[in-house]
């Protein structure tokens, strides 16, 4: 198994549309010319940007969080170009990319350093092999303090693992919940 490159990924979206819309290299500014988190192609791995769709956890309801019975009152939905997440809590929201990974290859996804030297995290599981859709985000805010995510920039990045064998049974096969999700997609049982 190994880690694959940018020729290796920049290949694989054009060939398989791996991803979509798809960035060759690393975009660093906006239209406008304003840096931004950037986003797109690395060195090996794929930076991936956060839509302009949100919810925004709240304890209005003062529900217990339970992921086998998720009450979607707990959160806020919200659509912009930034959203404040507030202290203590979190928000979820979905990639502005489309992935269709490969039957013999894994993702693992990390959380970009500017949001994580500002004490936001991002969680994201792997993507598994076969699986397709947008990728649900997590943004945890764990300041005392509001933190802002901005839509359209970078905020976590894929890495690519190809197996030297393929897998007997992807996720595809197994009929997993989350295959082809195209919104935020709240925990399903």
């Amino acid at each position: 198994m190994s880690i694959k490159s940018d020729s290796w990924i920049r290949r694989m979206a054009a060939e398989q549309q791996m991803i979509e819309p798809f960035e060759a290299s690393q975009v660093r500014t906006n239209a406008l010319g304003q840096r931004i988190v950037s986003y797109g192609t690395s060195s090996y791995g794929y930076d991936i940007r956060c839509a302009r769709d949100f919810k925004i956890f709240t304890n209005v309801h003062s529900t217990v969080v339970d992921p086998k019975n998720f009450d979607e009152k707990s959160f806020v939905d919200f659509h912009g170009d930034v959203c404040i997440i507030p202290p203590n809590s979190f928000a979820l929201a979905r990639t502005v990319e489309y992935f269709r990974i490969p039957r013999n290859v894994l993702t693992i996804c990390l959380g970009k350093s500017t949001y994580a030297r500002c004490g936001i995290i991002v969680n994201v599981t792997p993507f598994e092999p076969e699986w397709e859709g947008f990728v649900t985000l997590e943004f945890s805010n764990t300041t005392p303090l509001p933190a802002k995510i901005y839509a359209g920039e970078g905020c976590a990045q894929v890495v690519f693992f190809e197996s030297d064998e393929v897998c007997e049974t992807s996720y595809k096969d197994r009929g997993g919940k989350y295959q082809g999700q195209v919104g935020v997609t709240l925990p399903r049982t």
